[in-house]
């Protein structure tokens, strides 16, 4: 079976693309094109519904098995497969897929601050034209009635931070010795050393790789007027009925409207202490949870000091 053997498994927004485009350069690993297919978050077609563009992600799903497995086949001889899905970890359900297919696998987990972590997902869904919410945090309080109407994981923003409790379900699956968790700003601040303890964890050569590739991060600050608010308008139009059009077509009349969205190059925000102190109760107990399961400080992420959490 041309399964993969171990899983980038969480979280989103928190430097799995990084990571995926730094383990595909080693020459003892073998991770396919394709980033995030997705096949453990269904047991078949994924939704017809869904929030803005979701319908549309929910297309590039790579859900039947034989697609899956083709997506390994033929790796060079000796290697070991994996992929990354950041939201396997959030999807409980997606933790029994697992363990029932490949239950040996070895699961790598990327945690970043949650709150965090949820201003970079807004800001990626503004930045896009789908978010609609200007304010980050009406943003997240919209979230239980996003959940309601089905709208898919990317856009649970408190939810998705809630690594407590995904984890202790993931450990009750999975031997600890088959799980290493690591910390976003290790990866970012401390690169060679964070792929050394990737590789090590898979038995892979270590001292191989040393950098982490540049990110695709949009650098375009996108203002709230009104000629924004109109082109957002269309690019939710758009992600809401594009699925019935050609690909073609979608990016032909997408292309145009995200260059003028994007016409302004800037800082992006970033999370300030008003939105941390409202947005830490909502975490709070799942950080004291995450700490009993794991055994390790994640003390700095309740803190409103910004330099205090970069330390």
């Amino acid at each position: 079976m041309s399964l993969p053997d171990f899983l980038i498994a969480g979280v989103p927004k928190a430097g799995t693309t990084a990571l995926h485009a730094a383990l595909a350069g080693h020459p003892q690993l073998f991770l396919p094109q394709v980033k995030e297919p997705k096949f453990f978050l269904s047991d078949g077609p994924p939704p017809a519904v869904g929030g803005p563009g979701d319908v549309q992600t929910y297309q590039e799903h790579v859900w039947r098995r034989p697609d899956y497995e083709r997506l390994f086949d033929p790796p060079p001889p000796g290697v070991l497969k994996g992929e990354a899905t950041p939201f396997y970890l959030y999807d409980l359900a997606a933790h029994d897929r697992i363990k029932a297919l490949i239950p040996d696998v070895r699961l790598i987990i990327l945690l970043r601050d949650p709150v965090d972590r949820a201003h970079s997902n807004w800001t990626h869904l503004w930045v896009a034209g789908l978010e609609e919410e200007a304010d980050f945090l009406a943003a997240c309080h919209a979230e239980q009635a996003r959940k309601a109407a089905h709208w898919a994981d990317f856009w649970h923003y408190i939810g998705l931070g809630l690594y407590g409790r995904q984890l202790q379900h993931l450990y009750q699956r999975f031997s600890r010795d088959q799980v290493l968790l690591l910390r976003y700003r290790d990866l970012k601040d401390e690169p060679a050393e964070t792929l050394d303890r990737v590789c090590a964890f898979l038995g892979v050569r270590t001292g191989v790789l040393t950098a982490i590739p540049r990110e695709n991060v949009n650098r375009h600050y996108v203002e709230d007027n009104r000629v924004n608010r109109a082109i957002r308008g269309l690019l939710r139009s758009g992600g809401t009925f594009g699925h019935r059009f050609p690909v073609p077509l979608r990016l032909a009349a997408r292309g145009p409207l995200l260059t003028l969205l994007h016409r302004k190059r800037g800082n992006r925000p970033v999370t300030t202490p008003a939105e941390r102190a409202a947005l830490l109760p909502y975490f709070a107990d799942d950080i004291a949870l995450l700490q009993d399961v794991t055994g390790e400080n994640y003390d700095d992420w309740l803190s409103l000091d910004r330099h205090a959490r970069a330390r």
